[in-house]
């Protein structure tokens, strides 16, 4: 905080809303304990405000405060004035109340939207929505840096803000998961009313295939009433019966088979004789860098074409920071196979 701001005692009745804020103000439990602390001690946080041109400070940060000191009977709420543009006023705004608990996911739709727009008026890159630049600038996102997730789950985010409010209103209510929600929100205004007209009529919420079906479709060739219901009354397979496709066994290698020139068809049995090291053992380290190798490639490929679509699928309710964790547990498990391989690898070309 600059030197020269001070705390100033401000009367609720000169505060005024931010424009257009996305965060609302609910009466719920967190409320209720606010309200019991501002009664006790009062406001120990200064909300921060700036001058408006009508007369009368706008709130920045604060809204919360100014509701319990108003619930509380307080008639002044201490404060910090700060002259700052609208952009610098957005973006303290969005990351003032962005990591309270219990935000609703069109609260942080229209929160980054607004925060995106800021930085690209201040001069950002132009192209972070843009689904082809999204793997190159992720790490340079500036919504997202601050706020320990990738640019990629900001973007799916905003792209809520282009559903209608009724289907923002059931993915706040978690009728409809933010995954098949950012599918639909591909589909022109008039087709994602025919989509709540019928679901009002007792059709199924779009599964994540539907919601992709959907969008194909209107890309395509468009959306009417009956290509709606055709989709939405075909019906995917229930998720919870669905399951990966068993890896089949190796076959029990045959011990008369076993020779020289095929002991590396055989390089499970030979790593697991290199446990006791009294044993004869035909894998050397050539063949366990080359098998381990082939195995991490393929869990690699698996993992990442496979397995993150198969859980958004039958794990519908998943929000994108469930998903970024499973992707970094899954990162963190290909670093440490790649680390074991090139330690191994190190060591045997110095012997």
């Amino acid at each position: 905080m600059p030197s020269e701001e001070i705390v100033v005692q401000l009367s609720l009745s000169e505060l005024y809303p931010f424009p257009n804020h996305p965060f609302k103000v609910r009466d719920d439990e967190a409320m209720h304990g606010m309200m019991e602390s501002v009664s006790q001690y009062g406001v120990l946080t200064p909300a921060i405000v700036r001058p408006r041109e009508a007369g009368g400070y706008e709130i920045v940060a604060g809204h919360r405060r100014k509701h319990a000191s108003e619930a509380a009977g307080l008639e002044t709420i201490p404060a910090i004035i700060r002259d700052m543009d609208d952009d610098a006023a957005i973006i303290l705004m969005v990351d003032s109340n962005i990591q309270r608990e219990n935000i609703l996911p069109s609260e942080k739709a229209q929160a980054y939207r607004m925060k995106l727009d800021a930085i690209k008026r201040k001069g950002a890159r132009t192209d972070l929505t843009s689904p082809q630049a999204a793997a190159r600038f992720r790490a340079d996102d500036e919504v997202a840096k601050e706020l320990g997730i990738s640019g990629d789950t900001v973007r799916r985010y905003i792209r809520l803000t282009e559903l209608s409010p009724q289907l923002q209103q059931m993915v706040d209510e978690k009728e409809i998961s933010l995954t098949p929600a950012v599918e639909l929100s591909y589909l022109k205004p008039e087709e994602q009313a025919l989509v709540m007209e019928a679901i009002d009529s007792g059709q199924a919420v779009p599964t994540l295939t539907q919601a992709q079906q959907l969008k194909r479709a209107s890309q395509e060739d468009g959306l009417d009433r009956a290509a709606v219901s055709s989709i939405l009354s075909a019906g995917a397979p229930p998720s919870p019966t669905v399951r990966p496709p068993a890896q089949p066994k190796p076959p029990k290698p045959d011990k008369a088979e076993i020779t020289e020139d095929t002991g590396h068809g055989h390089i499970a049995e030979d790593i697991l004789r290199l446990k006791d090291t009294t044993k004869e053992c035909r894998c050397t380290p050539e063949m366990f860098l080359s098998a381990f190798g082939e195995y991490v490639s393929r869990s690699r490929r698996e993992m990442e074409v496979f397995l993150i679509p198969f859980y958004a699928e039958i794990f519908p309710a998943l929000l994108p920071e469930h998903m970024d964790s499973l992707q970094r547990q899954i990162s963190d498990i290909h670093a440490a196979a790649d680390k074991f391989y090139n330690d191994v690898k190190g060591r045997n070309e110095h012997e």
